[in-house]
């Protein structure tokens, strides 16, 4: 996979990511270890692009 697709790739899953946290933090019975848990994994994805983007 040439590096520009996968950094879309990641970017476009940091993009759901965030936008399930946001639906997930409106919902009136949040749980908040799995938003913990997403955050975590939106942060990893952010940081993988970062890395990404610096060899680029």
């Amino acid at each position: 996979m040439a590096l520009q697709a996968h950094i879309r790739e990641l970017s476009d899953k940091h993009s759901r990511l965030d936008a399930k946290i946001q639906k997930e933090m409106r919902n009136p019975s949040v749980d908040d270890i799995e938003i913990t848990a997403l955050k975590r994994q939106k942060l990893k994805l952010k940081e993988e692009l970062e890395m990404l983007k610096a060899k680029h």
